[in-house]
Protein backbone atom coordinates (compact mmCIF):
# COMPACT_ATOMS: atom_id res chain seq x y z
CA UNK A 1 0.00 0.00 0.00
CA UNK A 2 1.70 3.14 -1.01
CA UNK A 3 1.34 5.37 2.45
CA UNK A 4 3.12 8.40 0.44
CA UNK A 5 1.27 12.33 -0.43
CA UNK A 6 0.60 13.54 -4.00
CA UNK A 7 1.36 16.88 -5.62
CA UNK A 8 -1.86 18.73 -4.88
CA UNK A 9 -1.74 17.12 -1.19
CA UNK A 10 1.89 18.74 -0.88
CA UNK A 11 0.72 21.92 -2.50
CA UNK A 12 -1.59 22.07 0.12
CA UNK A 13 0.94 20.95 2.74
CA UNK A 14 3.04 24.24 1.42
CA UNK A 15 -0.23 26.85 1.55
CA UNK A 16 -1.02 25.02 5.32
CA UNK A 17 2.10 25.58 6.51
CA UNK A 18 2.57 29.56 5.20
CA UNK A 19 -0.79 29.95 6.67
CA UNK A 20 0.29 29.12 9.66
CA UNK A 21 3.64 30.48 9.73
CA UNK A 22 2.14 34.18 8.77
CA UNK A 23 -0.81 33.81 11.64
CA UNK A 24 0.95 32.10 14.76
CA UNK A 25 2.07 36.28 15.55
CA UNK A 26 1.85 37.89 18.85
CA UNK A 27 -0.52 36.26 21.30
CA UNK A 28 -1.04 33.54 19.48
CA UNK A 29 2.98 33.05 19.07
CA UNK A 30 2.60 32.58 22.84
CA UNK A 31 0.57 30.13 23.00
CA UNK A 32 2.37 27.67 20.55
CA UNK A 33 2.72 24.13 22.60
CA UNK A 34 0.08 25.01 25.25
CA UNK A 35 -3.07 23.22 25.93
CA UNK A 36 -2.08 19.34 24.67
CA UNK A 37 -3.16 16.36 26.44
CA UNK A 38 -2.79 17.35 30.14
CA UNK A 39 -2.57 21.14 30.04
CA UNK A 40 -5.92 22.11 28.63
CA UNK A 41 -5.68 24.81 31.36
CA UNK A 42 -2.99 26.73 29.52
CA UNK A 43 -3.72 30.05 27.85
CA UNK A 44 -7.87 29.07 27.09
CA UNK A 45 -7.89 32.72 26.37
CA UNK A 46 -5.84 32.79 23.76
CA UNK A 47 -6.86 29.90 22.58
CA UNK A 48 -10.08 30.75 21.93
CA UNK A 49 -9.03 33.63 20.25
CA UNK A 50 -7.24 31.49 18.03
CA UNK A 51 -10.38 29.52 17.35
CA UNK A 52 -11.70 32.67 15.48
CA UNK A 53 -8.26 32.74 13.54
CA UNK A 54 -9.16 29.76 12.14
CA UNK A 55 -12.34 30.50 11.47
CA UNK A 56 -11.85 33.29 9.63
CA UNK A 57 -9.36 31.68 7.65
CA UNK A 58 -11.92 28.58 6.78
CA UNK A 59 -10.10 25.94 8.44
CA UNK A 60 -12.73 24.78 10.61
CA UNK A 61 -14.72 22.05 9.35
CA UNK A 62 -12.84 20.73 6.34
CA UNK A 63 -14.12 17.48 6.27
CA UNK A 64 -17.85 18.23 7.01
CA UNK A 65 -20.42 16.30 4.61
CA UNK A 66 -21.77 19.69 3.42
CA UNK A 67 -20.73 21.90 0.10
CA UNK A 68 -17.60 23.63 0.51
CA UNK A 69 -18.48 27.30 1.84
CA UNK A 70 -21.84 26.60 2.84
CA UNK A 71 -20.46 27.59 6.37
CA UNK A 72 -17.87 29.32 5.71
CA UNK A 73 -15.54 26.33 5.38
CA UNK A 74 -13.15 25.27 3.43
CA UNK A 75 -14.13 21.71 1.56
CA UNK A 76 -10.94 18.89 1.95
CA UNK A 77 -10.25 15.29 1.10
CA UNK A 78 -9.67 13.16 3.38
CA UNK A 79 -6.20 13.37 2.86
CA UNK A 80 -6.12 16.93 2.37
CA UNK A 81 -7.01 16.74 5.95
CA UNK A 82 -4.01 14.40 6.98
CA UNK A 83 -1.50 17.21 5.43
CA UNK A 84 -3.62 20.42 7.12
CA UNK A 85 -3.97 18.17 10.94
CA UNK A 86 0.13 17.57 10.04
CA UNK A 87 1.21 20.71 9.59
CA UNK A 88 -0.80 22.08 12.14
CA UNK A 89 0.80 19.43 14.79
CA UNK A 90 4.41 20.05 13.53
CA UNK A 91 4.23 23.62 14.08
CA UNK A 92 2.88 23.12 17.51
CA UNK A 93 -0.01 25.30 16.97
CA UNK A 94 -2.30 25.81 19.93
CA UNK A 95 -4.43 23.14 21.37
CA UNK A 96 -8.04 23.07 19.80
CA UNK A 97 -10.84 24.35 22.06
CA UNK A 98 -13.57 23.74 19.53
CA UNK A 99 -12.67 20.09 18.11
CA UNK A 100 -15.49 18.63 19.85
CA UNK A 101 -17.36 21.29 17.94
CA UNK A 102 -16.53 21.00 14.72
CA UNK A 103 -15.55 16.91 15.05
CA UNK A 104 -17.77 15.44 16.91
CA UNK A 105 -20.78 17.52 17.42
CA UNK A 106 -21.09 19.36 13.72
CA UNK A 107 -21.09 15.59 11.79
CA UNK A 108 -23.10 14.45 13.88
CA UNK A 109 -26.29 17.11 13.05
CA UNK A 110 -25.28 16.85 9.57
CA UNK A 111 -26.00 13.34 9.72
CA UNK A 112 -28.90 13.17 12.68
CA UNK A 113 -29.93 16.75 13.30
CA UNK A 114 -33.02 18.32 11.10
CA UNK A 115 -31.98 21.41 8.79
CA UNK A 116 -32.88 24.13 11.49
CA UNK A 117 -30.52 22.83 13.36
CA UNK A 118 -27.56 22.88 11.08
CA UNK A 119 -28.52 26.26 10.34
CA UNK A 120 -28.15 27.52 13.98
CA UNK A 121 -25.56 25.87 15.28
CA UNK A 122 -23.22 24.79 11.96
CA UNK A 123 -21.93 28.44 11.20
CA UNK A 124 -21.09 29.30 14.83
CA UNK A 125 -18.87 26.42 15.36
CA UNK A 126 -17.14 26.93 11.99
CA UNK A 127 -16.93 30.99 12.68
CA UNK A 128 -14.96 29.35 16.02
CA UNK A 129 -17.62 31.15 18.19
CA UNK A 130 -19.57 28.58 19.72
CA UNK A 131 -17.33 25.92 21.61
CA UNK A 132 -19.16 22.96 23.12
CA UNK A 133 -18.73 19.84 25.57
CA UNK A 134 -19.63 16.01 25.58
CA UNK A 135 -22.04 14.77 28.51
CA UNK A 136 -21.98 11.30 28.51
CA UNK A 137 -20.07 9.58 31.25
CA UNK A 138 -21.56 9.84 34.68
CA UNK A 139 -20.21 8.29 37.74
CA UNK A 140 -22.40 4.90 37.55
CA UNK A 141 -21.66 5.24 33.51
CA UNK A 142 -18.29 5.31 31.82
CA UNK A 143 -17.37 2.35 29.52
CA UNK A 144 -20.75 1.19 30.32
CA UNK A 145 -22.60 3.88 28.78
CA UNK A 146 -26.17 2.34 28.42
CA UNK A 147 -26.19 2.67 32.06
CA UNK A 148 -26.83 6.55 32.39
CA UNK A 149 -29.61 7.91 34.68
CA UNK A 150 -29.35 11.48 33.66
CA UNK A 151 -32.95 12.14 33.32
CA UNK A 152 -35.09 14.79 30.88
CA UNK A 153 -38.46 15.35 31.34
CA UNK A 154 -40.77 17.12 28.83
CA UNK A 155 -42.28 20.49 30.73
CA UNK A 156 -46.48 20.62 29.02
CA UNK A 157 -46.25 24.09 29.66
CA UNK A 158 -43.98 25.22 26.98
CA UNK A 159 -42.84 21.56 25.07
CA UNK A 160 -39.10 21.60 26.58
CA UNK A 161 -37.23 19.32 28.37
CA UNK A 162 -35.79 19.78 32.01
CA UNK A 163 -32.40 17.74 32.47
CA UNK A 164 -31.79 16.15 35.84
CA UNK A 165 -28.30 14.46 36.77
CA UNK A 166 -24.54 14.68 36.66
CA UNK A 167 -21.91 13.73 34.03
CA UNK A 168 -18.35 13.20 34.65
CA UNK A 169 -14.94 13.50 33.21
CA UNK A 170 -16.27 16.78 31.09
CA UNK A 171 -13.60 17.91 28.84
CA UNK A 172 -13.90 22.33 28.21
CA UNK A 173 -16.98 22.29 30.46
CA UNK A 174 -15.87 25.26 32.17
CA UNK A 175 -15.24 27.00 28.50
CA UNK A 176 -17.98 25.42 26.67
CA UNK A 177 -20.91 27.51 25.64
CA UNK A 178 -23.02 24.24 24.93
CA UNK A 179 -23.33 20.71 25.73
CA UNK A 180 -24.91 17.68 24.09
CA UNK A 181 -25.95 15.41 26.59
CA UNK A 182 -27.18 11.94 26.62
CA UNK A 183 -29.87 11.47 29.50
CA UNK A 184 -33.29 9.20 29.56
CA UNK A 185 -36.54 11.05 28.56
CA UNK A 186 -38.43 7.71 28.79
CA UNK A 187 -39.10 6.78 32.51
CA UNK A 188 -39.06 3.16 33.49
CA UNK A 189 -36.62 2.47 30.09
CA UNK A 190 -33.28 0.30 30.32
CA UNK A 191 -30.06 -0.02 28.89
CA UNK A 192 -29.63 1.07 25.12
CA UNK A 193 -34.13 2.06 25.39
CA UNK A 194 -35.48 5.45 25.87
CA UNK A 195 -32.69 7.72 25.64
CA UNK A 196 -32.61 11.19 23.65
CA UNK A 197 -29.62 13.16 22.53
CA UNK A 198 -29.91 16.77 23.78
CA UNK A 199 -28.37 20.01 22.96
CA UNK A 200 -28.29 22.41 26.18
CA UNK A 201 -26.50 25.99 26.85
CA UNK A 202 -24.18 25.89 30.01
CA UNK A 203 -25.08 29.31 30.71
CA UNK A 204 -28.36 28.24 32.93
CA UNK A 205 -26.77 29.96 36.36
CA UNK A 206 -28.30 27.69 39.42
CA UNK A 207 -29.31 25.14 36.57
CA UNK A 208 -25.93 23.91 35.58
CA UNK A 209 -23.03 23.62 37.67
CA UNK A 210 -19.44 22.86 36.94
CA UNK A 211 -16.92 21.12 39.41
CA UNK A 212 -13.33 20.89 38.27
CA UNK A 213 -11.95 17.57 39.07
CA UNK A 214 -7.82 17.93 40.12
CA UNK A 215 -5.65 14.94 39.07
CA UNK A 216 -2.71 13.57 40.87
CA UNK A 217 -1.41 15.24 38.03
CA UNK A 218 -2.32 18.74 39.72
CA UNK A 219 -4.14 19.86 36.61
CA UNK A 220 -7.83 19.85 36.18
CA UNK A 221 -9.06 19.33 32.57
CA UNK A 222 -12.05 17.42 33.70
CA UNK A 223 -15.16 18.37 34.95
CA UNK A 224 -18.33 17.05 37.14
CA UNK A 225 -21.17 18.85 35.28
CA UNK A 226 -24.79 18.49 37.64
CA UNK A 227 -27.95 19.65 36.15
CA UNK A 228 -31.02 20.51 37.66
CA UNK A 229 -34.00 21.05 35.64
CA UNK A 230 -31.47 22.76 32.96
CA UNK A 231 -33.97 23.83 29.84
CA UNK A 232 -32.66 22.03 26.52
CA UNK A 233 -34.92 22.98 23.14
CA UNK A 234 -33.24 20.90 21.15
CA UNK A 235 -33.38 16.87 20.35
CA UNK A 236 -31.17 15.17 17.90
CA UNK A 237 -32.13 12.08 15.53
CA UNK A 238 -35.86 12.27 17.35
CA UNK A 239 -37.14 11.43 20.85
CA UNK A 240 -35.63 8.09 22.57
CA UNK A 241 -33.26 7.64 19.05
CA UNK A 242 -30.51 9.16 21.67
CA UNK A 243 -28.60 5.68 21.76
CA UNK A 244 -28.03 5.47 17.61
CA UNK A 245 -27.20 9.16 17.22
CA UNK A 246 -24.53 8.56 20.31
CA UNK A 247 -22.92 5.60 18.67
CA UNK A 248 -22.50 7.51 15.15
CA UNK A 249 -21.10 10.21 16.97
CA UNK A 250 -18.42 7.87 19.17
CA UNK A 251 -17.50 6.51 15.24
CA UNK A 252 -16.26 10.00 14.42
CA UNK A 253 -14.05 10.28 17.61
CA UNK A 254 -11.08 8.36 15.81
CA UNK A 255 -10.05 9.26 12.78
CA UNK A 256 -7.55 12.40 11.19
CA UNK A 257 -7.15 13.21 15.25
CA UNK A 258 -5.36 9.88 15.73
CA UNK A 259 -2.51 10.80 13.23
CA UNK A 260 -2.49 14.09 14.89
CA UNK A 261 -2.39 12.75 17.98
CA UNK A 262 0.56 10.84 17.27
CA UNK A 263 3.31 13.64 16.06
CA UNK A 264 2.25 14.79 19.42
CA UNK A 265 3.74 11.43 20.80
CA UNK A 266 6.21 11.21 18.05
CA UNK A 267 7.48 14.63 19.61
CA UNK A 268 7.41 13.26 23.49
CA UNK A 269 9.49 10.48 22.07
CA UNK A 270 12.13 12.09 20.80
CA UNK A 271 12.21 13.93 24.11
CA UNK A 272 12.93 10.75 26.07
CA UNK A 273 15.67 9.38 23.63
CA UNK A 274 17.30 12.35 24.18
CA UNK A 275 17.24 12.36 27.50
CA UNK A 276 18.15 8.31 27.45
CA UNK A 277 21.67 9.47 25.39
CA UNK A 278 22.10 12.40 27.78
CA UNK A 279 22.10 10.15 30.76
CA UNK A 280 23.90 7.53 29.30
CA UNK A 281 26.81 9.97 27.58
CA UNK A 282 27.07 11.70 30.53
CA UNK A 283 27.30 8.45 33.37
CA UNK A 284 30.07 6.95 30.53
CA UNK A 285 27.99 4.04 31.61
CA UNK A 286 27.26 1.24 28.49
CA UNK A 287 23.58 1.84 27.65
CA UNK A 288 21.07 -0.29 29.24
CA UNK A 289 20.58 -3.01 26.73
CA UNK A 290 16.46 -3.52 27.87
CA UNK A 291 15.94 0.28 27.72
CA UNK A 292 17.12 0.50 24.57
CA UNK A 293 15.86 -2.30 23.18
CA UNK A 294 11.64 -0.67 24.87
CA UNK A 295 12.40 2.49 22.81
CA UNK A 296 13.51 1.19 19.57
CA UNK A 297 10.00 -1.02 20.14
CA UNK A 298 8.24 1.93 20.93
CA UNK A 299 9.63 3.86 17.71
CA UNK A 300 8.37 1.07 15.92
CA UNK A 301 4.88 0.94 17.06
CA UNK A 302 4.38 4.63 16.83
CA UNK A 303 5.20 3.82 12.75
CA UNK A 304 2.91 0.93 12.90
CA UNK A 305 0.58 2.84 14.55
CA UNK A 306 0.38 5.70 11.41
CA UNK A 307 0.47 3.03 8.96
CA UNK A 308 -2.44 1.41 10.33
CA UNK A 309 -4.51 4.66 10.85
CA UNK A 310 -3.60 5.44 7.15
CA UNK A 311 -5.27 2.64 6.28
CA UNK A 312 -8.47 2.70 7.95
CA UNK A 313 -9.06 6.01 7.98
CA UNK A 314 -11.40 6.14 4.82
CA UNK A 315 -13.02 2.58 6.20
CA UNK A 316 -16.49 3.89 6.91
CA UNK A 317 -18.81 1.62 9.08
CA UNK A 318 -16.13 -0.39 10.32
CA UNK A 319 -17.02 -1.32 13.99
CA UNK A 320 -13.49 -2.74 14.88
CA UNK A 321 -11.10 -0.06 13.27
CA UNK A 322 -11.91 2.60 15.92
CA UNK A 323 -11.41 0.33 18.89
CA UNK A 324 -8.03 -1.37 17.34
CA UNK A 325 -6.93 2.19 16.97
CA UNK A 326 -8.10 3.12 20.87
CA UNK A 327 -6.09 0.18 22.18
CA UNK A 328 -2.80 0.52 20.10
CA UNK A 329 -2.72 3.82 20.94
CA UNK A 330 -3.58 3.87 24.71
CA UNK A 331 -1.39 0.88 25.70
CA UNK A 332 1.38 2.76 23.72
CA UNK A 333 1.85 5.97 25.35
CA UNK A 334 1.57 4.83 29.21
CA UNK A 335 4.55 2.44 28.31
CA UNK A 336 5.84 5.59 27.17
CA UNK A 337 4.62 7.58 30.61
CA UNK A 338 6.96 4.27 32.07
CA UNK A 339 10.11 4.87 29.79
CA UNK A 340 10.19 8.55 30.78
CA UNK A 341 10.23 7.92 34.61
CA UNK A 342 12.60 4.91 34.32
CA UNK A 343 15.06 6.99 31.78
CA UNK A 344 15.01 9.63 34.27
CA UNK A 345 15.98 7.74 37.19
CA UNK A 346 15.45 8.36 40.94
CA UNK A 347 15.92 12.35 39.73
CA UNK A 348 11.75 11.27 38.34
CA UNK A 349 10.24 10.41 42.08
CA UNK A 350 12.20 13.69 43.42
CA UNK A 351 10.19 17.19 43.30
CA UNK A 352 7.57 18.83 46.28
CA UNK A 353 4.77 18.87 43.53
CA UNK A 354 4.89 14.75 42.58
CA UNK A 355 3.75 13.76 46.07
CA UNK A 356 2.62 17.07 47.35
CA UNK A 357 -0.99 17.17 46.12
CA UNK A 358 -2.12 20.36 48.15
CA UNK A 359 0.51 22.48 45.87
CA UNK A 360 0.14 23.97 42.52
CA UNK A 361 1.37 21.85 39.63
CA UNK A 362 3.95 24.62 38.57
CA UNK A 363 6.03 24.20 41.79
CA UNK A 364 7.87 21.00 40.27
CA UNK A 365 6.03 18.41 38.01
CA UNK A 366 8.30 17.98 35.09
CA UNK A 367 7.21 16.87 31.78
CA UNK A 368 8.38 13.26 32.50
CA UNK A 369 6.33 13.36 35.55
CA UNK A 370 3.52 15.17 33.97
CA UNK A 371 3.62 12.34 31.01
CA UNK A 372 3.89 9.88 33.57
CA UNK A 373 0.83 10.61 35.57
CA UNK A 374 -1.55 11.75 32.85
CA UNK A 375 -0.96 8.40 30.62
CA UNK A 376 -2.59 6.55 33.69
CA UNK A 377 -5.94 7.17 32.29
CA UNK A 378 -5.11 6.45 28.51
CA UNK A 379 -5.98 2.94 28.65
CA UNK A 380 -9.35 3.65 31.03
CA UNK A 381 -10.89 7.23 29.27
CA UNK A 382 -12.69 7.23 25.75
CA UNK A 383 -13.87 3.65 26.67
CA UNK A 384 -11.31 1.31 27.74
CA UNK A 385 -9.30 -1.90 26.99
CA UNK A 386 -11.65 -4.07 28.43
CA UNK A 387 -14.71 -2.21 26.54
CA UNK A 388 -12.40 -1.98 23.67
CA UNK A 389 -11.67 -5.69 23.19
CA UNK A 390 -15.30 -6.85 24.12
CA UNK A 391 -16.65 -4.35 21.15
CA UNK A 392 -14.13 -6.36 19.01
CA UNK A 393 -14.99 -9.70 19.88
CA UNK A 394 -18.83 -9.00 19.96
CA UNK A 395 -19.06 -6.91 16.87
CA UNK A 396 -16.09 -8.12 14.63
CA UNK A 397 -15.78 -11.38 15.65
CA UNK A 398 -18.59 -12.40 16.52
CA UNK A 399 -18.02 -14.02 19.66
CA UNK A 400 -20.68 -14.77 22.58
CA UNK A 401 -21.34 -11.49 24.53
CA UNK A 402 -19.94 -11.23 27.81
CA UNK A 403 -22.52 -11.97 30.40
CA UNK A 404 -23.83 -9.43 32.88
Amino acid sequence: MDFSFGAEEEELRVRARAWLTEHLVGPYAQAVGLGGPGSEHEGVEARRAWERELGRGGWIGQGWDAPEGAYGQRRLSLTGQVVWAEEYAALRAPGRVGHIGENLLAPTLIAYGSQEQQRRFLPAVARGEELWCQGYSEPGAGSDLAGIRTAAVRDPADGLFRVTGQKIWTSLARDADWCFVLARTEPGSRRHRGLSFLLVRMDQPGRVEVRPIRQMSGTSEFNEVFFDGAVAAEVVGGEGDGWTVAMGLLALERGVSTLVQQIGFAAELERVLGLYAASTTASGAPADPAVRDRLVRQWAELRTMRWNALRTLGAQGDPGAPSVAKLLWGGWHRRLGELAVEVRGAAAAAGPAAWAPDLPYELGLDEEQRLFLFTRADTIYGGSDEIQRNIIAERVLGLPKESR
